[in-house]
């Protein structure tokens, strides 16, 4: 019988030994001894650094958390340089020579067996495309998903789990700001100090206040060697008049980013500096160039995903200024998007695109990854995402298709079949329509193109079938109904966008979402963590409650201040269709930027009229925030105008996404034809909000007159 041979004093082989020696004893009933690696004879297994080189494999071919594989000799050897190679190397070994899968937290293929035959010859040296694999996924909560998809989470490796949107961590804005506003960004005339402003990255008292915090705080994580330096989740750069001049030289904000950040490198040369290229600062600077302990945390946050970054616009627009990245810097960390955060539970046939946009960054000099699928339990084939996104950090050239259907073949059971026709299905529809697939997107969206009524009759033919033929097992037909939940969810969101015939079917239907959501344990709804309970109760009281009779509905509204493009296209119609709007701004409402709105509605003929209500959508994540006001005007000739009355609107800091309803009522009623509203912007989004200092907007959909 074979033993395990390793160095106890190396964690990492020792980690390899216990996790060999586990599985062993889950497949054969027998537990491997561990011995020392002295003591070892031909036929056991080693683990650990020797015996290199070794049939022309040495040393230096491994690299970070690479390892190799060795029947050749009568041992069988698994071999790490430097990380956690041997670890990999048996996963490895028990994935491709004993067929155990780890698809989902606590849940794996496992086949009992009696023996466990190595194959004689197996020389394989493995090393990842990416140093460092990061994702999201609500299966990272098992230790063991996480150590068998090889990934890793920031507080591993960023000392002081500092590693995005660090700014404010550093140089908070409620300890310095009052005292010290110069310290940050000078925004549309003044400083403008808040939780998401930037720094002043030309200001010498900034950088030594920041130097001596991070000297601090890497004497407090002994061997951690990176940290993270990177601006706010907002677009609030500084624009006095130092920090314009680099920034104007530069061609790009990165430039003051970059200048600040090879001032901490070649302050502390044995660390490593990571900073984000994001929203403003994706273009690279001209000029500087990043010092090789700089690293560039590149993000693509503005760009499409039905097709990969090469063949569409957006893509093409990020591959520029990735390109001229790696011109100037190899130390690359990409951060790619691969979910709807608007629509966790939406469908988001996005897999195509995974492997060339990999593959892209690899060839431009990325050697680390973040690949942000936000896999909550119940969202767009979660657990097939999570492992497919995992596989390709590892190795982007693996076979896609191969590793989709051995999953779903293991995770669905014999509902696999019907499901992979589901995914075919849904990509050519999406790449037929030519509508983009969005990271904000909503089904509504999709619903001439990939969610259309003829696509939306074959899509819930195949989960028919595929909850047929697992009928007999309850463990497969959870699956298959939560990955349903996505056509559940757009068939609901389509169905408000038109007049509802059948009110007692719909109820039916969101009646069976809700209830399959309760029993399957799928909770949260989007990034914001509205949940689908709320979701279900807010849709039930806009759709299905008896409303008042609005005396607006089907009239005429004209514009004395017209809205922001591209939100005027439907202003025409949208505030008196009697359909309200979503939580996705981008359909069924009508947004202002930075100023107030102004429009007359025409009821037809003279009406006794009581008062109004607007409908407002709350979302402070897209700067979409309350306004100041608003007011009332009547009028029976469409000239001359009585105010009838002003609520004045109270702020709302709350940051789940809503829906606002602002009432004006009249003292007595009037009769009256024509209906003046008049919206007060707040201008500026506030020093507490993302956008500080810049222009917040404010999106309207019904205008209710009673």
């Amino acid at each position: 019988m074979a033993r395990i041979a390793v160095n106890r004093d190396d964690s990492i082989d020792l980690k390899a030994a216990l996790l060999f020696q586990d599985f062993t004893n889950r497949i054969t009933g027998v537990k491997l001894k561990i011995i020392s690696t002295e003591k070892s004879r031909r036929g056991d297994v080693l683990i650990g650094n020797h015996q290199l080189p070794l049939n022309n494999v040495k040393a230096s071919d491994i690299t970070e958390d690479g390892f190799y594989i060795s029947s050749t000799d009568g041992y069988l050897r698994i071999v790490k340089g430097s990380g956690k190679g041997t670890v990999y190397g048996v996963v490895t070994l028990l994935e491709d020579y004993f067929g155990i899968h780890y698809y989902a937290a606590e849940t794996y293929s496992i086949n009992k067996s009696k023996d466990m035959i190595v194959p004689s010859g197996i020389c394989r040296v493995e090393n990842p495309s990416f140093r460092y694999r990061q994702t999201q996924s609500y299966s990272l909560k098992d230790p063991m998903y996480k150590l068998w998809h090889r990934l890793e989470e920031p507080e591993e490796v960023f000392a002081g789990d500092l590693w995005v949107h660090t700014f404010n961590k550093l140089l908070p804005a409620a300890e310095f700001g009052e005292k010290h506003p110069e310290y940050y960004s000078f925004i549309n005339g003044q400083r403008r100090p808040g939780v998401a402003s930037q720094w002043c990255l030309t200001n010498p008292d900034v950088f030594e206040i920041v130097a001596h915090r991070l000297d601090s705080i890497f004497k407090a994580n002994t061997g951690m060697k990176i940290i993270s330096v990177s601006q706010n989740d907002s677009q609030t750069h500084c624009s006095c008049s130092e920090c314009k001049a680099i920034d104007e030289y530069e061609g790009s904000p990165s430039g003051t980013i970059v200048f600040f950040l090879n001032k901490l490198a070649a302050r502390f040369p044995d660390k490593e500096f990571s900073t984000l290229a994001y929203l403003y600062s994706v273009p690279p600077p001209k000029h500087i160039k990043p010092l090789p302990n700089v690293n560039i945390m590149l993000c693509d946050i503005d760009c499409y995903r039905e097709v990969p970054l090469t063949e569409n616009s957006s893509g093409k627009a990020f591959i520029n200024n990735m390109e001229r990245w790696s011109k100037i810097t190899n130390n690359i960390f990409v951060w790619d998007y691969g979910i709807n955060f608007d629509n966790y539970i939406s469908p988001f046939p996005n897999f195509h695109v995974l492997q060339p946009n990999m593959e892209l960054f690899k060839k431009n000099k990325a050697t680390m990854h973040f690949s942000q699928i936000a896999s909550i339990k119940g969202g767009d084939f979660s657990e097939l995402r999570s492992y497919l996104v995992a596989k390709l950090l590892w190795n982007t050239s693996v076979n896609v298709d191969s590793v989709i259907r051995s999953f779903l073949d293991g995770y669905y059971g014999k509902a696999s079949p019907y499901l992979y026709n589901y995914l075919i299905l849904q990509k050519g529809a999406l790449l037929g329509s030519n509508i983009p697939l969005w990271i904000y997107d909503t089904p509504v969206t999709h619903k001439s193109g990939m969610l259309n009524k003829v696509l939306m009759k074959q899509y819930n033919e195949l989960f028919d079938e595929a909850e047929k033929a697992v009928a007999n097992n309850r463990i497969f037909l959870n699956r298959v109904r939560e990955s349903r939940l996505s056509i559940q969810y757009a068939e609901l969101e389509i169905a408000r966008t038109e007049p509802i015939g059948n009110v007692a079917v719909l109820k039916e239907k969101l009646d069976l979402f809700r209830q399959r959501a309760k029993d399957l344990g799928v909770v949260s709804l989007n990034e914001r963590n509205n949940t689908i309970e709320e979701y279900c109760d807010l849709y039930s009281q806009r759709n299905f409650s008896q409303k008042k009779i609005n005396l607006a509905q089907g009239a005429e509204v004209s514009y004395i201040i017209p809205a922001e493009a591209p939100y005027d296209k439907i202003a025409g119609k949208a505030l008196t269709d009697g359909l309200y709007g979503g939580t996705a701004f981008n359909e069924s409402w009508v947004g202002w930027l930075g100023k107030n709105a102004d429009f007359v509605i025409d009821l037809n003929q003279n009406q006794e009229v009581r008062g109004i209500e607007v409908d407002f959508l709350h979302k402070l994540g897209a700067w979409i925030l309350l306004p100041k006001k608003m007011s009332c005007y009547t009028s029976t000739d469409n000239k001359n105008f009585t105010l009838m009355g002003t609520t004045e609107i109270v702020e709302d800091r709350d940051p789940q996404v809503k829906y606002v309803n602002i009432p004006i009522k009249f003292s007595k009623a009037v009769h009256t034809r024509y209906i003046k509203v008049n919206i007060e912007t707040i201008g500026l989004c506030p020093a507490w909000h993302y956008g500080v200092g810049n222009p917040a907007w404010f999106f309207i959909d019904e205008v209710l007159v009673y």
